[in-house]
């Protein structure tokens, strides 16, 4: 994931999470750490898709997501799954 779509995506979650951008570590469990429970999450990946776009994030994915790495990494390949295949 780029620097400037990953700066977003952190930005959104601090916003929609209440909380200061710099507990965002790759380490940081949403539940436990940043306080988000399952409706938070869901919302948030619901915010997430509609504010960045370009990809969605199917519930089984979205249902092992843990820390914001976790979420990071969900997005980058749901992003990358989205872009048309380049021809050989």
């Amino acid at each position: 994931m780029n620097a400037n779509l990953a700066s977003k995506a952190r930005s959104v979650i601090a916003g929609h999470l209440g909380v200061a951008i710099d507990r965002l570590s790759d380490e940081a469990r949403l539940d436990d750490d940043l306080g988000a429970d399952w409706l938070d999450r869901l919302e948030l990946m619901i915010v997430l898709e509609d504010q960045i776009g370009k990809f969605e994030i199917s519930e089984t994915v979205a249902e092992r997501i843990e820390t914001v790495g976790d979420l990071m990494r969900a997005m980058e390949d749901a992003t990358r799954a989205s872009e048309p295949s380049r021809p050989s």
